[in-house]
């Protein structure tokens, strides 16, 4: 793995409200540097960390070649590991109060982070998911009822009341994310994340997002298998001991057990 342009700063040196946003990018050369310019012109206070997965096109020679300002960290995997990998790269070098996650094609408009924010700036929530509308000619009516599926099946193991399970905008507090051991290599990053932060007993805020899909021609990587992944995933995390997971829970157990005793 190497690194480029990797200015990390300590998390104090960090106004409050900062943003990491992490871009897991693989062989996207026609769209990169546009996505980047309009997450750079959102005038947040934020940092960029890119990570390539090992792309084959000239996605990193390109985003190697420009100048983005210390802001922008880029990060290169030897080879592609998978879009949760990238992610939990991402988070190894993130040192905002917040985390956005931000997809490398133009599915999704970076003019949304405002309102992904809010719930995590007021303390409504320490997450926040961007629902997608239902267009399910403009997504295809496979994906359209797989994400329905996906969603039906997290309400119904994890007792939430969540609209889009699948959706790609995220939004974290950041120590949230510290809190969870995420292990996940390709696209169960949203199922793993999911069910790991219900486990935890987080509730899950919800607002609208504009989605602009692409299809398979276009480049878009999903295929039915990652949505057969997805539901394994969430079945198996319903059932995994939280101990394995939850960095905090011998604590959480050791205090409940001491207000007990009292």
């Amino acid at each position: 793995m190497s690194v480029l342009s990797a200015k990390r700063l300590d998390r104090k040196q960090r106004p409050n409200g900062s943003l990491s946003v992490i871009i897991p990018v693989y062989n996207e050369a026609p769209s990169i540097e546009f996505v980047i310019e309009r997450v750079r012109a959102t005038g947040l206070p934020r940092e960029i960390i890119v990570v390539d997965d090992g792309s084959t096109d000239d996605t990193f020679a390109r985003l190697s070649k420009s100048r983005w300002g210390p802001e922008l960290m880029l990060i290169r995997h030897k080879g592609n590991r998978g879009k949760g990998a990238a992610i939990r790269t991402g988070l190894d070098y993130a040192t905002g109060e917040f985390v956005i996650i931000q997809d490398a094609d133009t599915e999704y408009d970076p003019a949304d982070y405002p309102a992904l924010l809010k719930p995590l700036t007021t303390g409504e929530s320490n997450v926040v998911y961007g629902v997608r509308q239902s267009d399910t000619p403009r997504r295809g009516p496979l994906l359209f009822f797989g994400v329905k599926l996906l969603t039906l099946l997290t309400n119904l193991l994890y007792g939430c009341r969540i609209h889009d399970e699948a959706t790609g905008y995220k939004a974290f507090r950041l120590s949230l994310l510290r809190r969870i051991e995420l292990e996940c290599e390709r696209f169960e990053f949203c199922p793993e994340v999911t069910a790991k932060i219900c486990r935890v007993g987080e509730h899950i805020a919800e607002v609208p997002v504009s989605y602009c899909p692409r299809t398979i021609k276009a480049g878009k990587k999903l295929r039915w298998t990652d949505g057969v992944s997805a539901l394994l995933a969430l079945v198996r995390y319903r059932f995994q001991p939280r101990c394995r997971f939850d960095r905090e829970y011998e604590t959480e157990r050791a205090t409940l057990a001491a207000a007990t005793a009292d």
